[in-house]
Parts: C-alpha cells; structure tokens; sequence
C-alpha cells in the first residue's frame, strides 16, 4: 500500500495564555457597551468594538481542548491535514480547524482462537495476544479506513499464515532442528511479530509485543494424536528400561564369571539372561518357579 500522509507537527499555543486572554475579550466587550448603554451615549464605534471584543474572545475559546498524557489531537482545515499535536495539557490552536483526539497508548488485541491447518494439514486450535499502539497518526487516520478493524483483520489473518508455516509438534517428516509451534514457542513469537510489523506498517501502527496464548489439536483429530504421544512416551520409556535391563544383566554375568560363582555354558547364559529380561522388562510384578532338581532337570 502507498502513503501520500505521514505525521507532521501542529502549531499550536499554550491554551492557558489564551484562556485568559479569550477572557479579558469577553469581559472588555461589555465593559465597552454597558457605560454608553447606561449614559444614553451610544457611539458606533465603541459599540462594534465591544461586539467585536466579545466574538474574538467566544472564538478563544473555541479554539481551546485539552489532551491527556499519550493522547494527540489530529488538525485538519477544511478537509486538509494541518498536523498532529502530542502536547499534553491544554491546548489552542486556530478555531477552524477541527481537532480529532487519537490515543497513542499502548492496546490490547485478542485474537479469539481460530482453527487452522498446520504445516501437516492437521488442524489445530491457535489463538493469540497482540499488543500495539499507533505510530504515525496521519497514517492511522487517513491510509486505512478504520485502523482498529484493519489491526484486527490483520492481525487475524498473520496468525493463520503463521500457522501454515510450522507444524505441530515434531515428527519424522521434519528436519532436524526443525521449529514447531509448540517446541518453538520463542521463534513463532518472534517470526509473529515480524510478520504482524509488516503488515501494521500501511496502518502506521507498531507492534510491542505478541504472543501465542491458546495451541491445541482440533477435537476431531485430538483423542487420535494423545494416543500417539502416549505411544511415544511408552516407547521412549521401554527403550530406556531394556538399555539399563541389558546392563544389568551384562554385569551379573561378568561378575558370576570373574568370581566363579557359577559356571554356565551358553544354553543356561541365554536362559538366565532371557529370565533376568523378563523380570527387569516386565511391567508386572513376575512371579517366581523354585526348581527342587537339580541344575540340568
């Protein structure tokens, strides 16, 4: 989008001054055409003076606002944009022109949870918090038609982009090292913000911060992908239990061995190592066999 607006400073002038001298000429018109009113001895002079003193003085004031901290008055004369005054306090500027109060504070924008397919077109539930504020006023005003509901369709529309950029949770069809949203909760935010600032720009808004607040699998494919994780975590776990199970057993058999506790040929070594599996493996208490024979019965 091009910008033919970009915010300029207002002239303006202290609107304390000119509360006062707003009131000097309204009380110097009456003081004028009272006396003459009283002695009979009107002169058309000092009449028009004192209606002229009177309407100066109502067009002071007229030209009197006030703005709050972080808050700008946008000055435009007959349609025409003048500038942008950021002075806090009470303010005059010309009466003609028409002032329009924009805030410059910081805003919150929730971006309601949207569902949306990820890099694997598994859809998910996404949703966010931007916070922003208006940079440049002139643009704000007058490139966009309403900032407020441009930042919200835009910002909506960053985080379904975003979305389709990443996938879920890790996989065997990613890289490795490859970012996911819920891994990479730090770079999506970051790459967010990016996306988010260049997209703000035409509004003259600048992004403070956004963050991820609602990620989650779509409840149709939800129950599916927890069985899958659950399937996960019980591999990772079995795999960790037979690691430590065959160190076990390959150090009870290198001590049996060196002590000459007991000599045992192949047949008996896979037997013992095959029961010592089964107990340290098992997710079952096992229940033992006494042999009352001998070793070879």
């Amino acid at each position: 989008m091009n910008s033919n607006h970009r915010e300029s400073a207002a002239a303006s002038a202290n609107g304390y001054l000119m509360f006062f001298i707003g009131l000097a000429l309204v009380l110097i018109g009456p003081a004028l055409i009272v006396p003459m009113v009283v002695s009979a001895n009107v002169t058309v002079g000092t009449f028009a003076a004192g209606i002229l003193a009177m309407l100066f003085g109502a067009l002071v004031f007229a030209g009197l606002y006030m703005l709050q901290p972080n808050e700008a008055a946008i000055l435009t004369l007959f349609g025409a944009y003048s500038g942008t005054d950021r002075s806090s306090g009470l303010r005059w500027a010309n009466p003609l022109k028409a002032k329009r109060k924009l805030s410059m504070r910081a805003r919150n924008l929730n971006v309601t949870t949207l569902k949306v397919n990820d890099k694997r077109g598994n859809p998910v539930e996404i949703g966010a918090v931007v916070v922003w504020r208006v940079r440049d006023s002139a643009q704000a005003v007058f490139d966009v038609d309403s900032f407020e509901i441009y930042v919200s369709l835009q910002a909506e529309a960053a985080v379904r982009h975003l979305a389709a950029l990443y996938a879920y949770d890790d996989g065997d069809d990613l890289a490795p090292g490859e970012t996911t949203l819920r891994a990479g909760q730090d770079e999506v935010a970051a790459a967010m913000r990016d996306e988010l600032g260049l997209r703000f720009a035409a509004a003259g808004v600048e992004v403070v911060d956004a963050k991820l607040t609602h990620l989650a699998y779509a409840p149709e494919i939800a129950q599916v992908m927890l069985r899958r994780q659950q399937a996960e975590a019980v591999i990772s776990a079995r795999s960790k239990i037979v690691q430590g199970a065959v160190s076990m057993v390959e150090s009870a058999l290198k001590g049996l061995s060196e002590r000459h506790i007991v000599e045992l040929d192949d047949e008996r070594k896979a037997a013992m190592v095959t029961n010592l599996l089964v107990v340290l493996c098992s997710d079952r208490e096992t229940q033992p066999i006494v042999n009352a024979g001998t070793l070879y019965n």
